[in-house]
């Protein structure tokens, strides 16, 4: 899906869009997103799980239809939802396979915003069709970005600091979670990580925490105990991150894969959840 398309210039390029200029998606980009979801739907992703994107145009409703992002979107016609199958990985492959959709979209020039609790649930629930026993925790705004933005907008990327990203000694660990990761020890996965770090994540939290060892990438996740939803937003971000990371690594030919690995031998800090590893396959 990536073909002649480089990869690292999409991600720096991504950024969330709240401004859109009230344009309808034309039928040739509406068509072009549908073939999309339907290719990330039906194609196995490194984290196994049953996930659904609706795609909705507010262009349809009636009046009393109308959703609600609490004013902090901005002139969308049409969104986006996702919903899983409960499964013990459904944050992580929400995480990776909607934000592959959303460096597609960027690379079409398709603003985006992902949204986890700024939006009326109940509203796009019911026109979304969302059935009861899925779970709902994103919705994203898809179209044309705004000439300008507007003062929330301006408001939430200052607050926010949308634009900042943790240093590398902050997130990225070699052997033990006390020693910073020395970029001149891993060789080609220098960029693969820079791309991890350039993800998004909630309230710009970037809780994602990279232990390098034994030539393999152990992903950790920061725990939150102030979590007000009833899933794991954490485990959701670090699929964004992985997502990032697994993408660069197929584009430069690093091959390995993601395991969830039983003997993980370092002490892991109260404050760390281990999730999975990247298992590099060292054979050419």
């Amino acid at each position: 899906m990536f073909d002649n398309i480089q990869l690292e210039e999409i991600i720096r390029k991504r950024k969330s869009v709240r401004s859109f200029d009230k344009k309808n998606l034309t039928n040739k980009d509406l068509e072009k997103i549908k073939k999309y979801i339907k290719e990330i739907e039906d194609n196995d992703s490194p984290f196994k799980a049953d996930i659904h994107i609706h795609l909705l145009e507010t262009k349809k409703l009636s009046d009393n239809q109308k959703l609600g992002t609490y004013g902090v979107i901005h002139g969308a016609t049409t969104f986006l939802g996702v919903t899983v199958k409960k499964t013990d990985n459904m944050m992580e492959a929400i995480g990776y396979n909607f934000e592959k959709l959303i460096l597609l979209l960027t690379n079409m020039g398709i603003g985006t915003c992902w949204l986890a609790g700024t939006f009326n649930r109940e509203q796009f629930e019911s026109n979304m069709k969302i059935e009861k026993n899925e779970i709902f925790p994103i919705v994203c705004p898809i179209g044309y970005p705004a000439d300008k933005k507007t003062f929330i907008e301006s408001v939430f990327r200052s607050v926010g600091k949308s634009d900042q990203r943790k240093e590398w000694d902050k997130i990225f660990f070699e052997n033990d979670f006390n020693t910073p990761l020395n970029r001149d020890d891993i060789g080609d996965y220098v960029l693969a990580l820079e791309m991890l770090r350039l993800a998004p994540s909630a309230a710009n939290k970037q809780p994602w925490r990279i232990l390098y060892k034994n030539g393999n990438y152990h992903f950790y996740k920061e725990v939150n105990p102030n979590n007000k939803y009833p899933y794991d937003l954490q485990r959701l971000d670090v699929g964004i991150g992985a997502c990032h990371f697994h993408l660069t690594c197929i584009e430069k030919g690093l091959r390995g894969e993601f395991q969830v690995l039983k003997n993980i031998d370092e002490e892991t800090p109260k404050n760390l959840e281990y999730l999975f590893s990247w298992v590099v396959n060292k054979k050419k």
